[in-house]
């Protein structure tokens, strides 16, 4: 299946880019970004069944692995960070919510924290975010977001 977005032609069948666009769901015509962590929290579900130390490998392997997945997808694609890549809300989202107790409650302000530091960047995400490229840059200013996020979250719960 190939679908375009902003002339950007993407095939889900490619492995890369269905991973890199979480599993479609960063092909939303409106807030990509936003659905991508939508589609983490089945993700999280299953991960939280898992060993604190096991989310965390597990969490650590997606990472270095979005890396790879977001710098291959964007090169692919002919375009920095597209807002369809959103393999790195994925993995933002489950570092807010590492060792967080499930609840509707923890589940919605990890949602609104973590899309709040993503969208609104503040320093030093912002100066990160623009100052490194490729697969790195594309998924660092969201582990960052979901760093200060966790910070919060620990803080709360």
């Amino acid at each position: 299946m190939s679908t375009s977005k902003s002339n950007v032609s993407f095939n889900l069948a490619n492995p890369i880019q269905f991973l890199a666009l979480g599993f479609g769901s960063g092909l939303a015509p409106k807030a990509p970004g936003t659905f991508g962590t939508l589609a983490a929290i089945p993700l999280y579900f299953i991960l939280s069944t898992l060993t604190t130390s096991f989310y965390a490998l597990a969490v650590l392997f997606m990472t270095i692995a979005g890396f790879y997945i977001c710098g291959k997808a964007a090169d692919d694609l002919g375009v920095h960070d597209h807002p369809a890549i959103v393999w790195d809300e994925f993995v933002g989202f489950l570092i807010t919510m590492f060792m967080v107790p499930i609840s509707w409650q923890s589940l919605t302000l990890g949602f609104i924290l973590f899309r709040l530091f993503d969208i609104i960047k503040p320093w030093p995400i912002s100066f990160i975010d623009k100052k490194v490229s490729g697969g790195f840059g594309i998924m660092i200013d969201d582990v960052l977001a979901g760093i200060f996020s966790l910070i919060i979250m620990q803080l709360i719960f």
